[in-house]
């Protein structure tokens, strides 16, 4: 599965209502570190399939979810499990340091 799309308008729907874990990436298209890791997150997407969901905010034409959940430097990401957040790291990190992250998240 591609990483999902999401808005202000859709991340109850998408992330807090998912029944799978959801690793949430708030980013921004002039952010170097957020497009470094968003390879990574695709790949992990496609390795995850059916077992986790990645969406991805951009913090720029979503702003009221960003500051809702505190984001203060991207990438941030969260790891969302039955509507709770419980994983959050910050900066970019290689791919199998993504994958340990959200491995003991889950």
């Amino acid at each position: 599965m591609a990483t999902v799309a999401v808005t202000d308008d859709t991340f109850d729907q998408e992330v807090k209502n998912s029944d799978v874990p959801v690793v949430v990436d708030f980013w921004a298209e002039w952010c170097g570190p957020c497009k470094q890791i968003g390879p990574a997150l695709e790949e992990l997407s496609a390795e995850y399939d059916g077992k986790i969901k990645v969406a991805k905010v951009d913090v720029d034409s979503n702003p009221n979810t960003a500051a809702a959940m505190g984001v203060r430097g991207i990438p941030a990401l969260f790891i969302f499990k039955d509507g709770q957040v419980v994983s959050n790291r910050a900066g970019a990190a290689p791919k199998a340091a993504l994958k340990g992250w959200i491995d003991e998240s889950i």
